[in-house]
């Protein structure tokens, strides 16, 4: 069941498109970052596939538009967590969000592909090691994420250690501090996922073409019912969705989604269908991936109708 006695307290929504790191299209990029930022969208999320050798480094990158952009979140959607050791991981998103002013929320997956992974360099792990990494990794970013007024780590002049099975640290020294709580939020879906960020995420991102609409509820509950008994409110974690699909215009031929939860339709028809995803799934943060053509057009119709309607509609 939903819970209800948090319902007030649920986030009010966020908007955000998602753009492929394709290295033949870095002024298509930049563009769409500065478009997005101009019309007042609130995040920019970047795939990360860094064994994808099309692909520009979704960290560089992201770290390239946060000098060109003013207002938008940077979000890795989601960083592949194998080929990047958690201690510089959380010196390097404490960097970018002390340099844009608080504006880096950390996307995390706990792997896959795992043959490109170690072609790569990376380790191979079975689902159980990949969750049991990804929370020891959790540990090592919030330990070196809060430094004390002098300089040392939290955990006193020792510096910080972390003896895990997959990551160590031994007295490392914390810091600098981000400039804003950075949110650690997770992609996954399997109940011992579930349960990780019910325990110990600051949000949830499935994405459409995985996990269709009609599955989010049960999946909810179990993020929730992990939440709750670590004495946490389920409202506390963002639920964000990866959504692909087309804002259509008059005049533009209509075509069938290949898949459940690609929206293929009129702005009027994104709009109901998002104001159901907050009130019914429980959804807060969608994250836009424009299919087709016309990808200006279809981000601000996003940015200029959809999301105002929906955020008049929720009451935000």
């Amino acid at each position: 069941m939903a819970e209800t006695s948090h319902e007030t307290a649920r986030p009010a929504p966020l908007f955000g498109i998602s753009v492929a790191p394709w290295a033949r299209d870095t002024r298509h990029i930049i563009e769409t970052a500065r478009l997005a930022d101009a019309l007042g969208l609130d995040l920019i999320g970047i795939q990360d596939h860094p064994y994808n050798g099309g692909f520009l480094d979704t960290w560089t990158l992201l770290a390239a538009l946060g000098g060109m952009t003013t207002r938008l979140r940077l979000l890795p959607d989601v960083l592949n967590l194998p080929l990047r050791p958690p201690a510089l991981l959380a010196k390097a998103a404490a960097t970018l969000d002390l340099l844009t002013d608080g504006r880096v929320e950390l996307g995390l997956g706990a792997g896959a592909a795992w043959d490109n992974i170690a072609g790569y360099g990376g380790p191979r792990r079975t689902p159980g090691e990949a969750l049991a990494a990804l929370e020891e990794a959790i540990q090592i970013l919030r330990a070196l994420w809060e430094p004390s007024p002098g300089g040392q780590g939290s955990q006193g002049s020792q510096g910080v250690t972390v003896a895990g099975r997959h990551y160590q640290i031994t007295g490392a020294q914390p810091g600098p501090a981000p400039a804003h709580p950075i949110g650690i939020w997770i992609g996954g879906y399997g109940p011992r996922m579930l349960d990780l960020i019910g325990r110990r995420a600051d949000g949830w991102i499935p994405s459409a073409p995985y996990l269709a609409p009609a599955e989010l509820p049960a999946k909810q509950d179990a993020i929730d019912a992990a939440a709750r008994a670590a004495g946490r409110a389920p409202a506390s974690i963002r639920r964000a969705y990866n959504m692909g699909g087309v804002v259509l215009a008059p005049g533009d031929m209509v075509t069938r989604p290949a898949r459940p939860g690609v929206l293929v339709g009129p702005a009027a028809l994104w709009t109901e269908t998002l104001i159901s995803y907050y009130r019914d799934l429980r959804l807060d943060t969608f994250i836009f991936w424009p299919a087709g053509g016309q990808h200006e057009r279809q981000i601000r119709a996003f940015a200029e109708e959809i999301a105002p309607s929906v955020r008049q509609a929720v009451g935000a």
